[in-house]
């Protein structure tokens, strides 16, 4: 899209026959669900980038901001949370008597930290030098240090149950909150700060409107049209050939696969074994169920997360790679509330989203995949007011973490490599790849890393490098500058 603007003559290779890769649309009879992302944060980013095409996310699709934003349960405790600071406040004292002044403080001192770490994500980190940039410099303090997530959040609030509600987030990079890098503490008060978006007919509706600025701009979408390997000359990417045995010659190659999945197979000779992939530090998967129901739960609401009993044993299980809880926490999308878009007049699609290992060390999940689904059922049933649930199911698709390696995910890692300290910045893998003259990266496994406003801010970055390898400048727009520094004053 961006490279389409600045006249480029722009081919996109997409192996399924829709746009959007886990970002797509999954139609399952008259439902219509989202694969992958069921909300949008950040928002400022998606504006930054369409306004570089000289468009408005608006003038393509229907936004909504919600709020209350999610429902957050712990047994019979629930917590509404909210992206007005006083409203939040109000609903934490009332469900942790004594926690508000925390939760302001916490807020307080969180806007300064991501305005600072916020240029980090901005630029490239394809040499060492890099670390000499005097943003990254100011930012050492937050990102230099073997605290967690965690770890920060016990500075602000007494009662565990309240650290994850600042802590869930970290499930948009596979990771537990108790190793996650303490830097990521920024990802919920992005949230509480400047509120989540649904879009209208789903969040697959985003890749869908990018895909029409792409062919707006004069370039080419091939749907049905998988890579099979890269041929090269010399450090060159020369061309691809597909699967139908037809090659396309390149200039600029960009890979939006998963990196994982595609590195060890697609790159021809120059792809990596299987083995050494292996040793890197993957996040961990999901098992997912779309359900079509025959009835509108308009009392649930739209985000749900559902915590387990003991939830640090649950994701120490995840972690482990190897158990598959079954005291498990897992988020329900009840979005036929707000969109009637999505399924017939008087009934929902339910989409339920449950963290659990990735595939690692070959967890059977065609075996167990439905008996889990009816586990999962019986505890929505259980721990929310649908006691009527399993009457009214018309459709139910299962994703298992099985599933997703067989899409092309890497040990079925849906949040892509883990977002350790020493697979960030310059030691994850470049958007423009190390060894290679003109082959780039775009996507979760690239920096900055997973989540859509950062996979979009990988977009840009290589575009811009792309500029640079023609001896272009380009000057990017920037709505989030003063966004961050109202907030941050």
């Amino acid at each position: 899209m961006l490279l389409a603007h600045r006249g480029y003559d722009v081919t996109i290779l997409e192996k399924n026959d829709v746009p959007g890769g886990r970002n797509r649309n999954l139609q399952d009879g008259p439902y219509s669900h989202d694969t992958g992302p069921t909300f949008l944060h950040q928002k400022f980013t998606l504006d930054e980038v369409f306004a570089e095409t000289g468009r408005k996310p608006e003038d393509y699709l229907d936004f909504v901001k919600l709020d209350p934003m999610t429902r957050l349960t712990w047994g019979n405790l629930s917590l509404e949370t909210s992206c007005n600071r006083q409203q939040m406040a109000a609903n934490i004292e009332k469900a942790f008597p004594g926690e508000a002044e925390n939760f302001l403080r916490f807020m307080d001192d969180h806007a300064p930290k991501l305005k600072t770490i916020f240029p980090c994500l901005l630029k490239s980190y394809h040499s060492l030098s890099s670390y000499l940039d005097p943003n990254l410099i100011r930012a050492l303090p937050y990102v230099a240090t073997t605290k967690s997530v965690m770890d920060v959040l016990s500075n602000y609030f007494k009662d565990d149950r309240l650290k994850l509600a600042f802590t869930f987030q970290a499930k948009y990079l596979g990771m537990s909150p108790w190793n996650c890098p303490a830097l990521f503490s920024i990802l919920s008060y992005i949230e509480y700060e400047h509120g989540i978006f649904h879009v209208q007919g789903g969040l697959c509706k985003i890749s869908e409107a990018m895909a029409k600025v792409v062919e707006e701009e004069g370039g080419t979408i091939r749907y049905g049209a998988e890579v099979e390997e890269i041929c090269y000359q010399g450090k060159r990417a020369a061309k691809v050939r597909l699967t139908n045995g037809e090659q396309l010659a390149c200039d600029q190659l960009i890979v939006n696969a998963d990196y994982a999945h595609a590195r060890t197979t697609i790159f021809g000779k120059h792809k990596q074994s299987d083995e050494a992939m292996r040793r890197k530090k993957f996040s961990c998967s999901t098992f997912m169920l779309y359900l079509g129901v025959d009835k509108l739960y308009r009392e649930q609401p739209h985000h749900h997360v559902i915590f387990a009993e003991d939830y640090h044993r649950n994701l120490a299980d995840i972690q482990g790679e190897r158990v598959v809880s079954e005291d498990m926490s897992f988020y329900i999308r009840n979005s036929s509330v707000t969109d009637p878009t999505v399924a017939p007049e008087g009934h929902s699609q339910l989409y339920v989203l449950v963290p659990t290992i990735n595939t690692r060390h070959g967890h059977d999940w065609e075996t167990t995949r439905e008996a889990y689904a009816d586990k999962i059922i019986d505890k929505i049933v259980a721990s929310t007011g649908m006691k009527d649930l399993k009457e009214h199911i018309v459709t139910r698709k299962i994703i298992t973490p099985t599933g997703w390696e067989n899409e092309n995910i890497f040990l079925g890692a849906t949040f892509n490599l883990a977002h350790t300290l020493s697979q960030m910045l310059h030691f994850r893998p470049q958007n423009k790849l190390k060894g290679f003259d003109n082959l780039f990266l775009v996507g979760g496994g690239t920096h900055p890393g997973s989540g859509l406003p950062t996979i979009y801010e990988s977009a840009r970055i290589t575009s811009n490098l792309i500029d640079q390898t023609y001896g272009e400048q380009h000057t990017p727009v920037d709505f989030a500058s003063s966004i961050l520094e109202k907030t941050a004053s």
